[in-house]
């Protein structure tokens, strides 16, 4: 099995060095036969090559079983007229990584907003509100003059079914719980489609039960009663910000790890920035890399039957808990005063390989 290892922009490098450790000791602990290949990606990769997603790159990424990325510094990237494609971007259209799947939860030890939330943001990750994923050719915004600019948003029905399905059977495993967000109250053609849609498909699910939300009305519902959210699905700007509340209410966005799936390729990705205002200091959070990389083991042993992959999952999923509990351990996102590389020690001291 070969995982693709991308360190990207910003505090990438030093979450990334960070993380691998921890998957190389439950690698060789576990014998899970994981071979990590590094290749080159971001604004590095266009600094050397004047690409940011060489062929190179991509070549590895299209034989891997698995991709796990660093964040992405957008604002920083030059026109892409000019070769320099958003590797974000590259990676969900290029493998048609159709859901984000953001996890949010309360923490032993954890100085969070809220008393108690466990819940999973199911995001629709190809199309809607993001101008970059919309169009055949070039990107959906454009101006007409240099006084008025338009964006196109698309909704479809495909997206919408295999977004909702992937919801429902997430809920499935989980509390069997589903809730639909969105603006179908305005937005009525895209967000109607949405809508429908998700409910359509909710029908398949008799055992789930199904909520919605109007998305302004659900941000208030997240703070007043998050414990009683399960899963959300929604559609891809809506699921970008409702995920970024749901992880500051747990404690910080530091801690908010992800994963992009397609039906072929899963990437595993922090759901945070690059945060380059701290970037070689040693203060970033490496947490929801973590969380990410166990979550990319968990997918792949759910697809594969492999039992060995899960196990891997929940080793690394028990030490960060373990480390976090104490917070002595935490970084200054959660007001402490440890580092990107002690808190990567910590967790692989923790692991119990037993």
């Amino acid at each position: 099995m070969k995982f693709v290892v991308m360190e990207n922009d910003g505090i990438g490098p030093e979450i990334m060095a960070a993380t691998l450790p921890v998957l190389r000791r439950l690698n060789d602990a576990l014998g899970l036969g994981i071979e990590l290949q590094h290749c080159l990606g971001g604004l590095k990769a266009w600094e050397q090559i004047g690409e940011t997603v060489p062929q190179a790159t991509r070549d590895a990424c299209d034989a891997a079983d698995g991709v796990i990325v660093g964040p992405v510094g957008t604002y920083e990237y030059p026109d892409e007229a000019r070769q320099a494609t958003n590797p974000n971007r590259f990676m969900r259209t290029h493998f048609d990584l159709f859901a984000n799947v953001r996890p949010a939860k309360t923490r032993p030890g954890v100085p969070a907003r809220v008393d108690h939330m466990d819940l999973v943001i199911v995001r629709e990750n190809t199309e809607g509100f993001y101008a970059d994923r919309n169009m055949f050719q070039g990107s959906g915004e454009f101006m007409p003059t240099e006084d008025v600019a338009l964006s196109v948003r698309k909704i479809t029905r495909q997206g919408s079914e295999r977004i909702a399905r992937h919801a429902f059977q997430t809920a499935q495993e989980r509390r069997k719980k589903v809730c639909m967000v969105h603006k179908a109250n305005v937005l009525k053609m895209t967000d109607g489609l949405f809508r429908d849609t998700v409910a359509v498909v909710g029908r398949e699910f008799p055992g789930v039960e199904l909520e919605e939300l109007i998305v302004d009305a659900a941000t208030a519902h997240l703070v007043r009663r998050p414990e009683d959210f399960d899963v959300i699905v929604t559609t891809n700007a809506f699921g970008d910000i409702l995920s970024d509340l749901c992880s500051e209410l747990s404690g910080s966005l530091g801690l908010a790890g992800s994963i992009n799936a397609g039906a072929g390729q899963v990437m595993a990705q922090a759901q945070h920035g690059s945060a380059p205002d701290i970037a070689g200091q040693g203060k970033s959070n490496p947490t929801a890399l973590l969380l990410s990389t166990g979550m990319l083991l968990e997918e792949l042993g759910r697809r594969t039957s492999r039992n060995d992959l899960a196990q891997a999952a929940g080793k690394l999923y028990a030490a960060v808990d373990g480390v976090l509990a104490d917070p002595v351990n935490h970084t200054p996102d959660l007001g402490g005063g440890n580092t990107t590389d002690g808190f990567g020690r910590a967790v692989l001291g923790a692991l119990d390989l037993d």
